[in-house]
């Protein structure tokens, strides 16, 4: 082995161990706390000495290295850690990093990321999603779900964290595909597979903190900070000494996200924990890196972004003072439809009820826009007004909003069959980007339980005693599941496609229906909160109409558990029923006209108990 030294650090090279064909590897680590750095291979058992060069990089080229070499790191002579930048932990969060040839035979080349305001997202977690708990057991669901109406598998984190079982919120290496899932080849495999057959594919990836466990980052440089603080651990350094390297390794992290695996979009966990009070945001830059890189590439990715804070700044161009995202993950919608269909006001959920909250989630996006929030104690949000509706990603259900109750018990536990329905219909038919959890379409049962797979004793008993805290005054029927019991993981996998109930196949045809009515409508497929009016007709009933050119529909919501007569006040029509969903072919017992005309101005419709009808102008 002859090292090579001396070299310039580019901005352009990956952090790691990438190899360059002909058994040469290059290793480039950032450790400015450590005054010497070397690499040991696991094969020789020799430690390879580092050059230090500028900023606290080290850098060496050896020769002799092979796809699939385990290496550390050996720092100031006695720390022998993984690679920060791994691509692979063969042995987990606490073992020896590996060397991987990064070459695959894509046949993608004619793939085309479809406009945003096309995006119909799958949310995925991939142990839960088969029995298998791989990126291959993905692969023949593909087909069924782009028939569905899906255009787009969005997979919960797949960077490496501790042992089998974990929601991905606890990675410690970003750039290392989850071994248990199958590592890098098998994800790129999956994605090439969701390209053949027309579906983008958006990853979930972490940068507001790192996991406690395998997490070695301060034995090589300031990655953290103890000015700011996050629910989940140390926040990250983004804005103090040496944050630009800190940047750059999550920079360079989503980048080689979008560019070696060609992924489509990706999603930014919780940006609202993510401390910066410099003049350029880290998400600020990372949007417009990301802009600009594929502009000289002549492809298009999309930045998405999670927030409780109710911002349109995420979502406006930095000229504007915004961060530049492509668009919002919005709890607004969301928690107005959650409330109206199980009235649970505990949480959160006391700062809505009412059916003028729909209304206000319809047309302005947020619920919450400067006025004052019961539940935060002090006013809450900016106003949305103008921005369009492909800026919104909006649920009946996600992970979060399953996975972060007591019981972790999805909304197909909590109402009935007609109140699903009608669900579905608010989301799907919303001038927003509609995402269903994985199971949603069919009405899926199992919960969807937070699960962990530790080995730190300590840390699992507080990771216990935290769930159980978190969630003492909801729970006095029983207990908390256990995260690190394999069997709340066990609960959590969907049922399989030949267990499913002839109610669970209907509802999956009725989502299928309205998605192929979404995309075939003209005033539904434009994504417009101002071509969208929203008016309560009673304390319990919607009325909303959408438009684009000549297309105009209406949209009537009953949320009322009671048959609803209703005197509709509208211009001349006529209109033709488009889906109903109390119909009899959907295991309804209701009937309403096939046509209006409001000759007069007005028209009575009677409508069955939480149920929907979409009209069409003829």
């Amino acid at each position: 082995m002859v090292p090579e030294t001396g070299l310039q650090i580019e901005r352009n090279e990956l952090l790691g161990a990438s190899w360059l064909g002909e058994g040469r590897c290059q290793f480039l680590v950032w450790a400015p706390y450590a005054d010497s750095a070397a690499v040991r291979l696991q094969s020789s058992g020799n430690a390879v000495p580092m050059a230090p060069e500028s900023r606290g990089y080290y850098r060496v080229v050896l020769d002799d290295v092979a796809p699939g070499t385990h290496y550390q790191y050996v720092l100031n002579g006695a720390k022998i850690r993984p690679d920060p930048a791994s691509r692979f932990q063969p042995e987990g969060v606490h073992g020896p990093s590996a060397v991987v040839d990064s070459s695959f035979p894509w046949t993608d080349d004619a793939w085309r990321n479809p406009p945003l305001a096309q995006y119909v997202f799958y949310e995925v977690h991939v142990g839960a999603f088969s029995a298998a708990g791989t990126f291959d057991a993905i692969v023949p669901h593909l087909r069924r779900l782009k028939d569905l109406g899906i255009t787009i598998l969005e997979l919960m984190p797949v960077a490496q964290f501790p042992g089998n079982r974990n929601w991905g919120y606890d990675g410690v290496y970003p750039f290392a595909v989850q071994n248990s899932y199958g590592g890098l080849r098998a994800l790129k495999f999956l994605i090439n597979a969701a390209h053949r057959e027309g579906l983008a594919v958006a990853l979930d990836v972490v940068y507001n903190h790192l996991g406690p466990e395998g997490n070695y980052l301060n034995d090589f440089g300031p990655y953290f900070t103890d000015h700011y603080k996050t629910p989940w651990g140390k926040a990250m350094n983004f804005d103090e000494a040496d944050s630009d390297e800190v940047r750059r390794f999550f920079i360079d992290n989503a980048w080689y996200w979008i560019t070696e695996f060609h992924v489509d979009a990706l999603r930014l966990d919780a940006i609202h924990a993510i401390v910066d009070s410099s003049a350029r945001p880290f998400v600020q830059e990372l949007t417009e890196t990301i802009r600009g890189r594929c502009d000289s590439l002549g492809r298009e990715a999309y930045v998405i972004a999670e927030s409780d804070r109710n911002d349109v700044r995420v979502i406006q161009p930095r000229e504007f003072g915004g961060l530049g995202c492509d668009a919002l993950w919005s709890d607004s919608l969301h928690h107005a439809l959650h409330v109206l269909l199980t009235g649970e006001r505990n949480g959160y959920y006391q700062d809505y009820g009412t059916i003028g909250d729909l209304a206000t989630a319809y047309t302005e996006g947020f619920v919450y826009s400067g006025r004052y929030s019961k539940f935060r104690r002090r006013r809450h949000g900016n106003s949305a007004r103008g921005a369009p509706g492909e800026r919104f990603v909006a649920c009946a259900q996600n992970h979060d909003q399953i996975g972060n109750r007591a019981k972790g018990d999805r909304l197909s536990t909590l109402v009935d069959f007609e109140t699903l329905k009608l669900g579905a219909g608010v989301v799907l038919l919303s001038p927003f980007l509609p995402l269903l959890f994985m199971g949603e379409d069919y009405g899926e049962t199992a919960p969807f339980q937070y699960f962990t797979s530790h080995s730190d004793p300590g840390l699992i008993e507080a990771v216990r005693r935290g769930r159980k805290e978190e969630f003492a005054a909801f729970c006095r029927g029983g207990e908390v599941p256990d995260p690190q019991d394999e069997a709340t993981f066990l609960r959590s996998r969907l049922t399989p496609l030949d267990l499913q109930s002839p109610s669970q196949h209907l509802l999956q045809a009725f989502y299928r229906e309205l998605l192929r009515i979404r995309r075939q409508t003209a005033a539904l497929a434009h994504l417009s909160m101002e071509q969208c009016r929203a008016v309560p007709l009673d304390e319990q009933t919607l009325l909303v109409e959408r438009w684009c050119g000549a297309s105009e529909v209406l949209l009537i919501l009953c949320l009322a558990e009671r048959e609803a007569d209703l005197a509709i006040s509208h211009p001349v029509g006529p209109w033709t029923k488009v889906i109903y969903s109390a119909d009899p072919c959907w295991n309804g017992a209701g009937n309403v006209p096939a046509t209006l005309d409001a000759s007069g101005g007005e028209f009575h419709l009677s409508l069955g108990p939480r149920s929907f009808v979409l009209y069409e102008r003829c």
